[in-house]
């Protein structure tokens, strides 16, 4: 049975909404080794609606940079009810939870996933992320979207935290499964 793990850029107020205005001047080498890390061990990726539309207009062909190099060649899926299909290549769509919780018995290794904050909290309320890697920028934004917005009461266990030189936390926690 695979497992599904979630890294997200967020800031001390957990923003994480829009990376893209705020995440790049703590970007340094050890934060590129943590997500080289976070990727490597990936069979798959698995991203919401929102995200397969940016990336799926951005990476396709995309050269100038060593994601392009993973993200487009790796096996795809969107969770989406409203996406039809995707010409990027090796996607598919997911209609439900119960699908992603068929993809996840049938995956030999970590299926990875960047963002996507809505389909975050369902995988974390039905049970189906199994770790949540959070690079946490020195940083208060407000007024962004948190990916903790409209989650309920979701116990965390730390697996590892380690400092960067930017300021940057780099923590990776499991859900804390109660019975």
């Amino acid at each position: 049975m695979g497992k599904i793990a979630v890294a997200l850029f967020t800031t001390l107020d957990g923003s994480a909404e829009r990376p893209d205005q705020w995440h790049f001047p703590y970007f340094d080498d050890a934060m590129g080794k943590a997500v080289d890390r976070h990727n490597s061990r990936c069979e798959a990726y698995l991203m919401g609606r929102v995200l397969h539309d940016q990336w799926s207009q951005y990476w396709p062909g995309n050269t100038s940079d060593e994601f392009g190099d993973f993200i487009n060649p790796i096996r795809k899926y969107v969770l989406s009810t409203t996406l039809e299909n995707s010409d990027w290549e090796n996607t598919s769509v997911l209609r439900s939870l119960d699908e992603v919780r068929a993809l996840k018995d049938g995956t030999e290794g970590w299926i990875g996933m960047s963002g996507s904050l809505t389909t975050v909290r369902a995988l974390l309320e039905a049970g189906l992320l199994d770790e949540l890697v959070l690079l946490v920028d020195p940083i208060v934004v407000s007024g962004e979207r948190r990916w903790t917005d409209e989650l309920g009461r979701t116990p965390l266990e730390l697996v590892s935290s380690e400092s960067l030189p930017t300021g940057v936390l780099h923590l990776t926690y499991r859900p804390v499964r109660e019975s």
